[in-house]
């Protein structure tokens, strides 16, 4: 377990204590479900979003975000679809995007995640349902006439991240190592190179039509290459300035990356995803 990563873990953990969150920010909060093809759906807690697919025979939920979330879900797919939540689908092992997971397990669901994603769960003692089901590469889920393909494409943003491919839905959702027209989180914490660059190739490989992040606004194939080509650019720009002798302060201020200015995030991560790439080319 690396340092980053138990780092990005506590603080997702904090993030999730009520203690740390003003009554005023509890009323602010944000939920919806929108349609996004056919029988899927995707479900918003603020800046987080994870999708789940109704068939007769039940729904197949992603990532509960935390517990609050989980039975706002919970509540609003039986009283919309009157369906109980048979499957629930780990994308990776952050904290902040599967805990919560022992609510809809309370009901029966059957948990499913990477293997190292249930291991490094276990290890961590997150506080969430422990999966009941893993896989290493790669599974297709089927419930109602209605199936979607896990797949591991790879190290990217952890090195357990479950892609998950609805082919009848032409959508795929990727959770945090791909964004749409917006930079990567800060300093790039938990994260592979030249891994990361490669897992969303894999992605933008596949059939689909729509991609669903777990942050942000949906998109398309094209997004995925353009994330994809953001990073190649920044993994460039860090290493021919660390080439040159530049300190890191030197080359916050020298790398612009113009190309992406209308990016979401650009002004306030811009520094940090330098940062982070930094680290990952030197280390």
């Amino acid at each position: 377990m690396s340092k980053n990563r138990l780092v990005l873990i506590a603080v997702a953990w904090l993030a999730l204590l009520p203690g740390l969150q003003s009554s005023a920010f509890a009323q602010e909060t944000k939920r919806a479900i929108t349609q996004i093809a056919g029988d899927l759906y995707r479900f918003q807690n603020n800046f987080h979003f994870s999708v789940f697919l109704v068939t007769p025979d039940g729904v197949i939920a992603t990532d509960p975000i935390n517990a609050e979330a989980a039975e706002w879900l919970k509540a609003e797919i039986k009283s919309r679809f009157n369906q109980p939540i048979r499957y629930v689908v780990y994308s990776h092992d952050h904290g902040d995007h599967m805990s919560g997971g022992e609510v809809f397990k309370a009901d029966g669901a059957t948990i499913i995640s990477h293997a190292v994603a249930k291991a490094d769960i276990m290890a961590n003692n997150v506080p969430t349902a422990i999966p009941d089901i893993t896989y290493t590469e790669d599974m297709t889920l089927t419930l109602g006439g209605k199936s979607v393909e896990l797949m591991f494409l790879g190290n990217s943003h952890s090195d357990n991240m479950t892609v998950m491919h609805f082919p009848d839905e032409r959508a795929v959702f990727t959770v945090d190592f791909i964004s749409v027209k917006r930079l990567p989180f800060r300093t790039l914490n938990d994260s592979y190179w030249p891994d990361w660059a490669e897992a969303i190739d894999k992605v933008a490989a596949l059939d689909f039509d729509k991609l669903v992040p777990g942050h942000g606004p949906m998109g398309g194939k094209q997004d995925a290459m353009d994330h994809a080509q953001y990073l190649r650019d920044l993994h460039a720009a860090v290493k021919a300035a660390t080439d040159a002798g530049q300190s890191l302060d030197q080359m916050k201020t020298s790398i612009k990356m113009e190309k992406y200015a209308d990016w979401v995030q650009y002004d306030t991560w811009l520094a940090e995803n330098i940062e982070g790439m930094h680290r990952l080319v030197t280390q």
